[in-house]
Order: structure tokens, then C-alpha cells, then sequence
């Protein structure tokens, strides 16, 4: 039951300020006594009606932000009769779950409505919210395009919609997720609710991107231009501290980080399952409180593990990146990466998970350029050439729609580069189906395909980039998510505290690499402030030498250190088009002889080598092309399962598109249809062992997916609708 408004009368809501209100609701139903930082200026533009884009990361305190000021403009509005509830838009069910048990605890009236939830139970959510009772209505933005949803919300304005994970709206986004885009179609609707947009991770094109694709600031919505908040990247707790070193290397390093006690609670994010088991076995051979998480353990496995982190009964969790969505650890010490992870969005997002009281804390991240080449080697395989998508737009029938089997058939493409190939036309438009029928759709899907798939290879040279990072970790990531909070270096990571660090060790510099710095000084100085690309700077300093261009990094990374050589990030536009980024270095003539501290490498101690000392690392195995067959070979092939029980998840699962208005492979791949079909399970804890199986047909569609499995193959029609007419 909602608790009494405690909120002033309509005559002094209309009297007092939107900061006063604000403050007063913030205490009063909220218990706190102060905003975060940056908290407050957001709440005063979504509480005066204005569009904005919330860019904080993981920990910010991003929800009170639509919270708060929906809140003021619902009380606002109820007297007067037009007052809606906040309509949340967010992407995962554990998230809206979490946030809807702390709105009823608070007091609030909110509901949600999901695929896990039961018919009835989100009819009687659409009621509640026609009838004004809702303070806060969660949804998935699948929901809006079944039929008549969006028409429904309309029927009652809402005081404000927020929309969570917003970098899901944008190609260029980490998470890209096609059903955002419909977000910018269905929102006017609900218009003249201001929409507030929020993500912990987006960087200026992307932040560009989910303005203009969700209509932020257009006519007929918002009071004017819609603002941006992006702030709060700077972590003064967190000390970053970077290990370049090989795989072999890093379960040692990692056990070392989180050895003391007071070095933990620590999250240890592993790059695969089975790194995670092997980790988590080796931790706890030795005597330390620790548990495996990753997506293939069965759900009460990982909430168990999850609950008991929480509550200290474990001190380490050894995670994949499914680890951390929700968790709400506010006391973690070490977070410590045991692989390069795709990108620094990424990376930014699982660092926030330490130090959230506050408290000093470290985050290691272990990698070397091996992971940034298999990033490379798995983008390769999950975007095919544009040669290999134009084979399969030129094989789409253009005007009678056709079956999945027949265009795979006529275009001679293997099942996995047909689906994948499939999927990014579908993305950039070039393809159109509903279930598993196909047409051809426009011809200008390539561009947008070639730029998106740039991206993502800037987004991993952005992270190798990271590895090599000479100055302050700190203020890299603040460039990086356009946070300029003009504070200056950090003082606590590597580069700025090398004698702080918990992994790396540092020694004095050689009288032979004294003569090296010295070239890299003089040559330095003839550029003056110019300055010099540091390739540039290589070649002209140490390679005629004959010192290979990691003891010049090496190096150069001191000099950075001491302050003696500025590196600053530059950039120019090539023949293609292509924005090229390259760092450019300057001799601070200030610094004089500032004393020197080289790292000891994990990888190998010594001096500065010469050319051709270390070994290259071997590329990863190649598996065949998209137009070829995988040489991954699958658990089992087509012809060895039951014919019946793929025809009958074949129909069900194009039944369910259709109803979605969306391609087949939306609700399932092929790769999990043939899972399902062979190893027929007979529980829900059987069907959550099936590789790759979306959690959201684990939470509402399991009794129907067993039973397809079954002899009978009886199964209910699992049709929904949350149309309330009227």
C-alpha cells in the first residue's frame, strides 16, 4: 500500500521552487539528506519538463535521477487529474524486479510487465495504470510493439519516461539491441512527457546517436533543446593499475591481488566458463571463501553464489561478465580483469562495481595485445565481409516473400554465415522478414554495416591503447566518455602512484637506457611544441638503432611518468574517410631531470631489449570463412534429431515471431533449436543447461517449451496481450 503523500498541498507546490520540492521529497520519501554529485541539476531539468541524456556510470546514483523528479511532477499533476505515473523502459527482467521491490519498500505503488510475468497479473498492471493508481510502471521495450500497448500508455500521459540502458538504442552502443529502435517511433505518443535518457556507458557518438534516434528536445516534447549530464567517470577511490602480461601469468598475478584480506571482497572477471570453474577450484584448493558465476550454471546455482557474496559468506567471486547486472555490493575492494575485455565501455562499467562506500579501492586489469588480436579474430567471424551480406541480399526474393531454407539454398551460405548474415541485414534494413519469411529491403544497408563494424574495431584498438597508456588512467577514461571535469590527474593509478601499485614493481633505468632516453629527449626537442607522432618518434630515435618498439614504449611510459614527455591524443581523416587516431608527444623542457622509474613487466624482468628478442604471439586458430563451413563441430548435426520435435519447435518458435511481428531468429537461433531438439529435456533444470537459450523463454515460456519436446507435443497457445480496451 502506498504510504501518505507527505508531499506540500497543491497551492505550495505551486509556490515553491522546483529545488525546494526536490529537497524536501529527497528526505522525506527517499531518506536522504543531500544529492550525489551531479544528482540535483538533473532533477531540476527533468522535473521542469525537459528532455536530457544521463551519461553516469555503474553506481551513480542514475535511478534517483528519473525517480525523484517523476515523482514531483506526478503530485504535480494528480490533483489536477492528468497527473501519470514514471513509465520505465528497461532491457532486463533482474534489474526491474530489483527496482520495483525498492519502490514497494519505499512505499510506492509500481508494478512491471515482462515475459515472466502472468497474463493476468500484467492485464491488472495496465488497469492499475489507466486508472492513475501506479507511481512507477516498468517494461521491456519489446512490449511496445505488441499491438495496442503503446496506445494504451497513451491513454493516460505519463508525468516523465526514462529510458534505462539508453546506449541499447544505438549501432554504435556495446549492447546494440534492435528493439530500441522502435523506442523513437512509440515515444511521441506519449508526448508531452519529458524523456529522460540513461547509460553508464556511451561515448559522444553514441550519445549523439541516442538523442537523435529517441528525438530528444524535438518539437512537441520537452521545454527546448534537450540537455546532456555526462559526469561522474572519475572514480578518486578507484586506483587503476594495468599489467601487461601473458595468459599464463595472470592466475598467479590474480592470486596475488587478493591474497590479503584486506584486499577483498574482490570480483575476479574471467574471459571464459571454464577459466571461471578452473579459477574458482584453484582458489578454493588453497582455502579461500570462493565461488564460480557465469551463465551456464543453473539459476539457483548463480543466485545462490550471488546472495552469498552479498551477505560475506564468500569473499571471491571468479565471473564472466554475466556477474555484476544488479549487485549491489557496496564494500568491494578489488576488481580484477583476467583478459582485456571488448571495450572500455565495457570496462568502465564492471570497475564501478568496486568501491562504492567510497573506501579506497583497486582495479587490475591483466592482458596483453594476444586478447586485443582474438577480439579482432571473433569480430571477424560475427561480421562477415559486405561481399559475403551483398551475396545474400542479391539472393533475397524482391517482391513475394520466401522461405529461410529456400534463400539459404539459393545462396550457398553455411547455417551459422546465414543467420548472422541474415541478423545484420535485417539491423541495416537491407533485409525485411516477419517469422521465417524474407524480402529484399533497401540497397543502402552496406555504409551504415561497414561503419558499425569500424566501430567495433576502434572500440578494440581503444582498449589496446588503454593497455599502452602512458599518463593518467583516469583522465584516459574521462576523454574517452567526453567527461571533462577539469580536476586533473588522479594522483592514485599506475602512471601517476607507480610505487602504489599491488602487481607492478618499478627499478631504476640502466646506463644504457639513460643513452636511449636521451635520443628520445633530443629528437623531441628539434620538433618542439609540435611535437611528434611517437610511431614517428620510434622510428627516428631508437629503431635506427635497432631497439624494438616495446623497450621504446617501455621507456617512453617513464619519461611520461616523471612529467618529462607530454603525450596528447591527436587525429586525422585518411583517403577513406576514416577518423584515424594516433598519439602525439611533446618534450616538457620544465621537468629538467625529474628522476626516472621503469616497470619490472610481469612478462619478463631486465633491460631494454633489441629487435627480434621476443617471441610473437600465434594468432588464433582460423576457423573457415562465412561462405565455407565452421570447423567448430557442433554437438550434434540435424540429421541425428528427432524430426518431429524440430518441426514442432520450428512452428512453434515461427508462431511466436509472428506474433512478435519479428524474425524467427529473434525468439531463438537454429544453433538452440537444435539443442533443444536433441537433448529432448524433461525439466526446466535440463532446458537451462542448453547452450545459448535466452533467459526470457526461461522465465515464461519453459512448460511450453517441454512440452514440445514431449511425445504429445501438447502445448498451449501462450498468446498475450496487454491491450486493455476502453
Amino acid at each position: 500500500m502506498t504510504a501518505p503523500s507527505l508531499v506540500p498541498s497543491l497551492p505550495a507546490l505551486a509556490a515553491a521552487s522546483t529545488s525546494v520540492l526536490l529537497r524536501q521529497l529527497l528526505a522525506e520519501r527517499f531518506g536522504f539528506s543531500a544529492f550525489r554529485p551531479h544528482q540535483e541539476a538533473v532533477c531540476e531539468a527533468a522535473a521542469d519538463g525537459r528532455d536530457a541524456l544521463v551519461v553516469m556510470p555503474t553506481g551513480a546514483g542514475k535511478s534517483l535521477c528519473y525517480q525523484l523528479p517523476g515523482l514531483l511532477r506526478r503530485k504535480r499533476g494528480v490533483p489536477t487529474g492528468v497527473g501519470g505515473c514514471v513509465v520505465v523502459v528497461s532491457p532486463l527482467i533482474a534489474l526491474m524486479e530489483d527496482q520495483v521491490s525498492k519502490m514497494l519498500e519505499k512505499g510506492f505503488a509500481a508494478e512491471r510487465i515482462h515475459s515472466g510475468c502472468e497474463r493476468e497479473a500484467s492485464r491488472e498492471s495496465c488497469r492499475r495504470y489507466l486508472r492513475g493508481e501506479l507511481d512507477f510502471l516498468f517494461f521491456a521495450p519489446e512490449r511496445l510493439a505488441i499491438r495496442g500497448f503503446p496506445e494504451m500508455l497513451a491513454k493516460r500521459t505519463p508525468a516523465l519516461v526514462a529510458i534505462d540502458e539508453a546506449h541499447c538504442i544505438s549501432h554504435w552502443g556495446h549492447d546494440f539491441r534492435p528493439e530500441y529502435r522502435m523506442l523513437g517511433e512509440r515515444l511521441p505518443l506519449l508526448r508531452p512527457a519529458p524523456i529522460l535518457a540513461l547509460t553508464a556507458t556511451a561515448t559522444p557518438v553514441v550519445q549523439d546517436d541516442i538523442v537523435e534516434q529517441l528525438r530528444l528536445g524535438s518539437a512537441g516534447g520537452g521545454q527546448g533543446e534537450a540537455r546532456r549530464f555526462i559526469h561522474g567517470f572519475r572514480r578518486e577511490n578507484i586506483a587503476l593499475e594495468v599489467v601487461d602480461c601473458a595468459p599464463t601469468q595472470r592466475r598467479a598475478l590474480a592470486a596475488k591481488a587478493v591474497a590479503d584480506a584486506s584486499c577483498r571482497p574482490a570480483i575476479l572477471y574471467a574471459p571464459t566458463r571454464k577459466d571461471a570453474e578452473e579459477i574458482a577450484a584453484e582458489f578454493a584448493s588453497e582455502g579461500l571463501p570462493v565461488a564460480a558465476y557465469h551463465a551456464g550454471l543453473p539459476p539457483r546455482q548463480r543466485e545462490a553464489v550471488q546472495n552469498a557474496f552479498g551477505k560475506g559468506a564468500i569473499d571471491v567471486v571468479v565471473a564472466t561478465i554475466a556477474f555484476g547486472m544488479g549487485v549491489d555490493k557496496a564494500d568491494v575492494r578489488t576488481v580484477v580483469h583476467l583478459a582485456l575485455p571488448q571495450s572500455l565501455e565495457s570496462y568502465s562499467q564492471e570497475v564501478g562495481r568496486a568501491g562504492r562506500d567510497g573506501q579506497p579501492s583497486r582495479a587490475l586489469l591483466l592482458g596483453s595485445l594476444v586478447d586485443a588480436r582474438m577480439h579482432g579474430f571473433f569480430l571477424e567471424r560475427d561480421y562477415p565481409s559486405s561481399s559475403t551480406l551483398g551475396r545474400l541480399w542479391r539472393a533475397l526474393p524482391e517482391h513475394e516473400p520466401e522461405g529461410e531454407e529456400q534463400i539459404r539454398r539459393r545462396c550457398g551460405l553455411d547455417d551459422d554465415a546465414f543467420a548472422k548474415c541474415l541478423e545484420k541485414l535485417w539491423i541495416h534494413g537491407g533485409a525485411v522478414g516477419v517469422g521465417a519469411s524474407w524480402q529484399r529491403g533497401h540497397d543502402a544497408w552496406e555504409r551504415p554495416y561497414l561503419a558499425q563494424k569500424r566501430h567495433k574495431e576502434q572500440q578494440i584498438a581503444g582498449m589496446s591503447r588503454f593497455l599502452d597508456e602512458k599518463a593518467c588512467r583516469q583522465l584516459a577514461l574521462l576523454r574517452h566518455f567526453g567527461d571533462d571535469d577539469n580536476q586533473g590527474a588522479c594522483g592514485i593509478c599506475d602512471a601517476c602512484d607507480p610505487t602504489g601499485c599491488r602487481l607492478r614493481l618499478t627499478r631504476a633505468v640502466t646506463d644504457d637506457e639513460d643513452r636511449m632516453i636521451k635520443a628520445i629527449e633530443t629528437r623531441l626537442a628539434t620538433a618542439g611544441q609540435r611535437g611528434l607522432g611517437t610511431g614517428k618518434l620510434f622510428s627516428e630515435s631508437l629503431e635506427v638503432q635497432g631497439v624494438d618498439r616495446r623497450s621504446f614504449e617501455h621507456l617512453l611510459g617513464a619519461l611520461v611518468r616523471a612529467g618529462r614527455v607530454h603525450i596528447e591524443e591527436r587525429s586525422f581523416v585518411n583517403e577513406q574517410g576514416a577518423t584515424v587516431k594516433y598519439q602525439c608527444a611533446t618534450l616538457d623542457p620544465r621537468a629538467g631531470g625529474a628522476s626516472l622509474a621503469l616497470f619490472v613487466s610481469a612478462r619478463a624482468e631486465g633491460s631494454a631489449g633489441k629487435k627480434g628478442t621476443r617471441k610473437k604471439a600465434a594468432p588464433p586458430r582460423k576457423r573457415a570463412g562465412a561462405s565455407g563451413r565452421s570447423d567448430r563441430t557442433p554437438d550434434v548435426q540435424w540429421a541425428e534429431a528427432p524430426a518431429d520435435v524440430v518441426a514442432r519447435l520450428r512452428a512453434w518458435r515461427l508462431k511466436e515471431a509472428q506474433a512478435k511481428k519479428a524474425p524467427a531468429f529473434t525468439v531463438f537461433s537454429d544453433r538452440v533449436l537444435l539443442g533443444i531438439a536433441t537433448a529432448r529435456p524433461r525439466t526446466a533444470e535440463d532446458l537451462m543447461r542448453i547452450p545459448g537459450i535466452p533467459k526470457r523463454l526461461l522465465a515464461s515460456k519453459t512448460n511450453e517449451l517441454l512440452a514440445l519436446v514431449d511425445s504429445s507435443g501438447s502445448v498451449g497457445d501462450g498468446d498475450f496481450s496487454a491491450v486493455i480496451d476502453g
